[in-house]
Order: C-alpha cells, then structure tokens, then sequence
C-alpha cells in the first residue's frame, strides 16, 4: 500500500468515527391486531422509482440513494424491489382473515454496506426508508394512510461480517429478517421494533 492510499484510508476512517450518532426504526403507531387480523395478504408491491440514483461506486461511503453490494452486480432496483417482496409477505405471514388485501411499499432510500467499509470501516448501519400502506385488493380502497419508515439496522464489519456470513447470515438475509420484524411489528403481530441506538455511519 502506497503512503498516499494508507493516508487516504486512515483519513476515511476517522471521518467515518466521527459520524457516530442516534439511528433507529421508526414508524407511527402499529395497527391494532384486531384490525389487521381482518386481512389477508393477496399481493405485495415493491416500487423502486427510476428517480432513486444507484452507486456502483465501491467505496467507503458513496452517495446515492441506493447502494447495494449484497449480491451479484446487476439490476439494483429489481435486487431492492425482491428484498421488499420476500421481508413484506414474510411480516405479513400472519394475516389469515376473510379481506384480501394488497400491501405496497415505496422505498426512498436504501444503504447496504460496501466491501470497503465492512473491510476496514470501525462501523456501519443499513439505512433503509420507505413508505408502507395497506389497501383493499378487491376495490383498491385505502385501508391504511401512506405510512413513513425509517428502519435503520447496524452492520457486521469485519470479523463480525465474516462470522455472521460463515452462519448463514450475510447483508441480504439480515435485512430481509429485520423488514419482515419490522413489517410484522407494524401490522400488530409481533413485537414493536421502534427503537434507537447509536452507531458509526454517516
């Protein structure tokens, strides 16, 4: 490693310490389980708008609104789009009642971590916002306002990243598990996930 890259990265790094502060899972109130017990889930629509900016830029922290290095190079949008169906109808597992309905999320933000931060960052958080909201699938009425997310998980990096990949547990499967709690959380079926906590990101 040359003195200017050893530089360059040490500089990084202490930009990247200095960014510690208060991330969370965010959200309104849950719906009642007695409400949501009514429902069964029929569809899940996972938009990505062609308006977000995907970074292929692989460094420590690219802008951008979706940064994502959790699975082969290819369709980011399509890659983030599937993360949301596959989290949703897992949160939505629950839902047997007699009213199908469809749920559709909007995503506004999503940030894997990028080889070099996990590598060499001291630390990292997924910063994932969307917005959620529950409609009748027979007549499309709204059952539920657009409802804002912020759900905001810390990363492995370094040794914790490579045992948590070693036991199954990579990038993409820790964030399709933290979407499905957190969608589950919001329909009333499981434990509520707002929280905060403290972590180096930026």
């Amino acid at each position: 490693m040359t003195i200017k890259a050893w530089i360059t990265g040490l500089l990084v790094l202490l930009t990247l310490s200095a960014c510690s502060r208060s991330w969370g899972v965010r959200y309104d109130q849950p719906i009642p389980a007695e409400v949501s017990r009514e429902w069964r889930l029929e569809e899940v629509i996972s938009i990505v708008p062609e308006s977000l900016k995907v970074s292929e830029s692989n460094t420590y922290a690219p802008g951008g609104d979706i940064v994502w290095w959790g699975e082969p190079y290819g369709d980011r949008r399509a890659q983030v789009a599937q993360i949301f169906d596959e989290a949703i109808t897992a949160g939505a597992s629950e839902m047997n009642g007699p009213r199908p309905v469809t749920i559709t999320a909007t995503v506004s933000r999503f940030h894997g971590v990028t080889p070099p931060a996990v590598a060499g960052a001291p630390g990292a958080v997924h910063n994932i916002d969307f917005t959620m909201q529950v409609f009748d699938a027979t007549t499309a009425e709204p059952l539920t306002p657009p409802v804002d997310f912020e759900a905001d998980l810390e990363a492995y990096v370094g040794n914790a990243a490579v045992a948590a990949a070693i036991q199954g547990q990579p990038q993409r499967v820790r964030i399709v598990n933290h979407l499905a709690a957190v969608t589950r959380g919001w329909l009333g079926f499981g434990p509520d996930q707002r929280r905060e906590f403290k972590s180096i990101g930026r």
